[in-house]
């Protein structure tokens, strides 16, 4: 045998019986492939550059023919626009650049029709400091009631000139900022890990939680389906805000329990969040966002009364080599089968450098990379590595282009540039606008399909043939890739169910396993291998040949599935 993958067929709709079926799915979300949607780079309706619900609406059968199951939406709130959304003024209101209250409803209506669910971002650690609560509070002045809804304090100093804690913002330079008063004269400092436009709720305040669970109350009304919660592992800070003690804060994430990240404190509130989800029908789900330093840790997000899901950014974190995946892999499902959770797999999102960069470069550079590196490996490795992550059992994420191959824009010009780290000077190095530059959908035009008004981010030339239509039905494309991969995901009972695997005997560098029925070989080394060959071959990311004794050639950086019966 000599084979890449298949043809795949047409993209056909869903039949009623489909769509139903998905509708009633118990447990939908514990194998689930989500397809991440950064609405402002996905679809442009208007032609004003900036993509839109509209547009997404518009594309949703392109996400039903792909065979996803659910579709999470980036930030599309009310929002200055200070971090691309995650600073929001109005958590009931739709951004105008992305339409309006009807847009949203109209999404969700037509992504039920067509089997798909819709996750919707809620981003509780944060407010813009447009959002009303916050005007009121610097309008009112010290002692202001609404002052306790945010972490506002005196300076230290003589005249209260210094931060009051060296706690540092994620973006970079102090984590606090002072404000100007209602007089006009220098005064107290209020705190924010993210961005100054981002100022921190206080989740010590009952107000804070009595809104949020509001908010909840009105997207579920709406329809949605569930939510991804950024920054899951913040909203409740160590008492009395400690100093941290170090000056090189950044490199401790991840790391160690901050006394601004991953208090015990933020589990109660998810536990009275799962008691609101579980009123409504339809098994909404709760995703977190959740750094922490361990899969264990992680795992604390997920025990049966909080939330669903989490983000495995270990996973995401890790190298392209057999040990360390297998190490990872192995941790990820020991952590998470004592509290009966599904375990995520992720490769990449809008805060990361595109796996196609990351793993054309060497290892060891982190996850925000500046160097294009060898393309043509970089993708290799990634078209494997999707194979291996959908292989595993549990949920997994897509990120929107990813299954066009599409690599980071690494060569934005700085005039260009919008990512607020960037401007910041220190600490993230700013570089997230390379994952976020909007999809190419066609060969031609001012932006490749993706509006008729160019867009805010500009798109290398090279797209045009990594875009939808020069791929769509090209049988060794990655879309074609991803969309047989879906497909035998969603038909083989062996695929993201359960949640363990039988390791196999294989060569220095290969990952192999089974699941029931199937077995996924890995080759991350650099040399062709050979390996028995399990069954029928039903998908490869590569070449792969077959030998005279029944053994199975299978090349440098390729995953191959195998049909044992």
């Amino acid at each position: 045998m000599s084979q890449q993958h298949s043809a795949a067929p047409a993209p056909t709709t869903r039949s009623a019986a489909a769509v139903a079926t998905v509708a009633k799915r118990r447990d939908w979300w514990r194998d689930a492939v989500i397809y991440q949607v950064y609405p402002r780079s996905f679809a442009d309706s208007n032609g004003d550059g900036m993509g839109d619900l509209e547009g997404v609406r518009s594309r949703l059968p392109y996400l039903r023919d792909l065979g996803v199951d659910a579709v999470w939406l980036s930030p599309y709130y009310a929002s200055p626009q200070a971090d691309a959304g995650y600073d929001v003024a109005d958590y009931r209101a739709v951004d105008p650049m992305f339409g309006n209250l009807l847009d949203a409803d109209a999404l969700i209506r037509d992504a039920r029709d067509l089997g798909l669910r819709i996750i919707v971002d809620l981003v509780p650690n944060h407010s813009s400091d447009q959002h009303e609560w916050f005007k009121r509070a610097l309008r009112e002045g010290p002692g202001s009631s609404l002052r306790d809804r945010y972490h506002f304090r005196p300076g230290k100093g003589a005249s209260g000139e210094l931060p009051p804690n060296d706690w540092e913002s994620i973006f970079g330079g102090p984590a606090w900022t002072r404000v100007t008063e209602p007089d006009g004269a220098p005064g107290e400092w209020y705190l924010h890990l993210f961005a100054p436009e981002q100022p921190d709720f206080n989740w010590e305040h009952p107000a804070v939680g009595d809104e949020f669970r509001s908010i909840l109350r009105f997207w579920l009304d709406m329809g949605v389906d569930g939510f991804r919660i950024d920054v899951a592992h913040g909203l409740v800070k160590a008492h009395g805000l400690p100093d941290l003690g170090s000056h090189d804060q950044l490199k401790l994430l991840g790391n160690d329990v901050m006394p601004f990240f991953d208090q015990d404190g933020v589990h109660e509130i998810y536990r009275q969040w799962r008691l609101i989800l579980d009123e409504y029908s339809g098994e909404r789900i709760f995703v977190a966002e959740a750094w922490t330093p361990t899969v264990e840790r992680t795992a604390n997000y997920v025990r049966p009364d909080e939330l669903h899901q989490a983000f495995n950014f270990q996973y995401l974190a890790t190298e392209w080599d057999a040990r360390e995946l297998r190490e990872v892999v192995d941790r990820t499902l020991e952590a998470m089968r004592p509290v009966g959770a599904p375990a995520t797999w992720v490769l990449s999102n809008h805060d990361v450098t595109r796996h196609a960069t990351r793993f054309a470069n060497p290892p060891g550079l982190g996850t925000q990379i500046r160097t294009a590196g060898d393309r043509e490996l970089g993708l290799r490795r990634a078209r494997a590595a999707t194979l291996l992550m959908l292989a595993l059992p549990g949920s997994a994420y897509v990120y929107q282009g990813e299954e066009l191959g599409l690599p980071d824009v690494v060569d934005l010009p700085d005039e260009v540039r919008q990512d607020p780290a960037y401007f910041r000077g220190a600490g993230q190095d700013g570089f997230r606008d390379g994952c976020r530059v909007p999809i190419p959908w066609t060969r031609a035009g001012a932006s490749y399909g993706f509006g008729s008004g160019g867009s805010w981010l500009p798109q290398p030339s090279s797209w045009a043939e990594l875009s939808v239509e020069a791929q769509e039905g090209v049988p060794d494309s990655t879309l074609e890739l991803y969309r047989e991969a879906l497909r035998i995901r969603r038909a083989r009972p062996d695929l993201g169910a359960g949640d363990s695997v039988e390791w196999l005997k294989a060569p220095e560098g290969v990952l192999a396993f089974r699941r029931g029925e199937f077995v996924c070989v890995a080759n991350t080394g650099e040399e062709s291998v050979t390996t028995p060959a399990y069954g029928r071959v039903l998908l490869a990311s590569g070449e792969v040949s077959e030998t005279d004794g029944g053994e199975a050639k299978v090349p440098a950086d390729t995953t191959v599935w195998f049909a044992t019966a």
